[in-house]
């Protein structure tokens, strides 16, 4: 990675239609937090910016479906998922909202530039028209056959099948999500961006620049889109809810959200720079400042084509991302994960279920994490993973080692006495862990650097098995096998927090230290004499019972759905 003294970092805006579940996490959210942890213990510049996507016509279904207003179901969401996140210890610089007053003034800022300086068209075309409702059907009112795949049930956007991006127009069979009738076409006037004409920018930043620093999955979307050429979309959508189109006096025509919403990105670090009384602008307009986004794999077209070349158009310095990073999908018990079907396990219900083992699910999510493929999450392996890694491996080297000190050395780091070989190779390989884990979380390589992670663990594990310092008679050897044990323990402490934050914290307490900058960790982290505090259990064992639960939750849940869909 190459050094850049400022770095702005987004995490996908969660659409504020439900709330977070662990496909969101582990695709978008745990990662980037791993990502701006690590950044900020290195002592760099990094704001990690976030917020709630509140327009949009999922929303609008939301309400239909709920019987509620629009605004009743993004306050709702908003604050869910704003909890959420807290609780899970994603620590956002600002988390926003599409609804404040600091994003309508952005995004129409945008669209009224774009449309003096004649960089977007009007066009008069023919859309779908929901008779029976009177109003014209944005993408996600319109379902029908893939023309690619075949299945059903694809929307007027995406089909959620096979993935492909689509246009109403090309669905077969297409009928309306509202009322279920077969839609008219009637015309309407909408206002489009030019993608076409930035069909060389486009192939030079994308396919020259990022051909080898992208993620293969980012590059190869984006590059599919730009080889079969780059057509004019539309910006506005007819619906109610959302950032009026601001040329126009009438209601009934909003800004496309995949338009405006991006630029919430901005709107959002504003509003932080003035809480902050700072200025905003080296965030996004500094060519030395590193723009990192982590999104799903379903916005990578909006990333990697729509919202760059908006700033391209937009024409006033801003930076284009640096890194688009994009995981695959996890799915649940081998099922895709789905909102509508309630086949998912969400943020806010694993906490009341499981509380105060927010870092077990951020453990196993990060361990699993869709990288390079699918994964997939299953209540047993949850089980498994944290009885066998996080409670036998890394709790129980963490525990035995300061009941050791407690018995053997009143609770106090012992003086080493002479070391051995082996002790001497130990101390040197662990001083080594900050560079390898920071090189793996700087090329993005989060499953690894956890991996790495738990081998100190393990490390750690293995010394006092072998040393086995209950058996020792000379006690001079016994304190010097404790003090190399705890120098591991502290090393875990230091380097645990990007990972598991509640864990680090509990940690760094019983050890009575604070937690440094990431190049200054040194592998002699506890001096003799230093004091240590009173111990307490990392982790708890996850019985069957309660697994048996969550399968049986998730069981009722799919049956309800079923039972409610015929």
């Amino acid at each position: 990675m190459n050094k850049s003294n400022k770095y702005t970092v987004t995490a996908a805006l969660p659409y504020a239609n439900g709330p977070i579940h662990i496909g969101h996490l582990s695709g978008v959210y745990f990662p980037a937090d791993i990502f701006v942890r690590y950044l900020r213990r290195k002592n760099i510049d990094v704001i990690f910016i976030c917020g709630s996507d509140e327009h949009g016509v999922p929303i609008a279904m939301q309400a239909k479906k709920e019987k509620k207003t629009p605004q009743e179901i993004v306050n709702k969401y908003h604050k869910m998922i704003k909890n959420c996140f807290n609780n899970f210890g994603i620590k956002f610089d600002n988390y926003s909202r599409t609804s404040t007053k600091i994003h309508y003034k952005m995004s129409t800022s945008f669209f009224k530039k774009l449309h003096e300086k004649k960089k977007i068209f009007e066009k008069i075309s023919e859309q779908y028209y929901d008779k029976k409702y009177e109003q014209f059907l944005a993408d996600r009112y319109i379902s029908g056959i893939c023309p690619h795949c075949k299945k059903e049930e694809a929307y007027g956007d995406q089909c959620e099948h096979c993935g492909s991006s689509l246009i109403p127009e090309e669905l077969i069979h297409p009928k309306s999500t509202i009322s279920g009738s077969l839609p008219i076409l009637k015309k309407t006037k909408h206002w489009y961006f030019p993608l076409n004409k930035y069909q060389k920018f486009l192939e030079k930043w994308i396919l020259i620049n990022h051909q080898k620093d992208w993620k293969v999955n980012v590059y190869g979307q984006a590059k599919s889109w730009l080889d079969k050429g780059l057509k004019p979309r539309a910006i506005t959508r007819d619906l109610t809810w959302g950032v009026p189109v601001p040329i126009l006096q009438e209601k009934g025509k909003v800004l496309y959200v995949w338009f405006e919403a991006p630029i919430g990105y901005i709107s959002s670090t504003i509003e932080w720079a003035k809480k902050k009384k700072i200025d905003w602008k080296p965030y996004w307009k500094d060519k030395k400042t590193k723009l990192i986004q982590f999104i799903g794999k379903d916005n990578i077209v909006f990333h990697c084509i729509i919202f760059p070349v908006i700033l391209k158009a937009y024409d006033s310095g801003y930076i284009l991302p640096d890194k688009i990073l994009a995981n695959e999908f996890l799915h649940l018990e081998n099922k895709k994960i789905s909102t509508s079907k309630k086949w998912a396990v969400w943020g806010h219900e694993y906490l009341e279920d499981f509380p105060n083992q927010q870092d077990t699910l951020r453990y196993i999510l990060i361990a699993n994490m869709p990288e390079k493929k699918d994964n997939n999450f299953n209540w047993k392996d949850f089980q498994r993973r944290n009885n066998t890694e996080l409670v036998a491996i890394l709790g129980n080297f963490v525990n035995r080692s300061l009941t050791l000190v407690k018995k053997y050395n009143n609770g106090i780091v012992p003086h080493p006495s002479i070391l051995s070989i082996k002790d001497q190779n130990i101390l040197n390989k662990i001083k080594n862990y900050p560079e390898y884990i920071g090189n793996l979380i700087e090329s993005f390589k989060f499953k690894e650097s956890l991996a790495c992670f738990m081998n100190l663990a393990k490390v750690g594990n293995k010394y006092l098995t072998e040393e086995e310092p209950w058996k020792k008679k000379e006690i001079k050897r016994i304190k010097t096998i404790l003090y190399v044990s705890l120098q591991i323990v502290g090393m875990l402490a230091q380097l645990s927090e990007p990972f598991l934050p509640y864990t680090a914290k509990k940690l760094l307490n019983i050890l009575r230290i604070k937690p440094f900058f990431w190049n200054k960790i040194k592998e002699k982290i506890l001096c003799p004499g230093h004091l240590l505090g009173d111990n307490t259990f990392l982790f708890k064992k996850i019985t069957n019972k309660s697994i048996e639960k969550q399968i049986k939750k998730l069981e009722k849940n799919n049956i309800n759905t079923k039972k409610n869909s015929k």
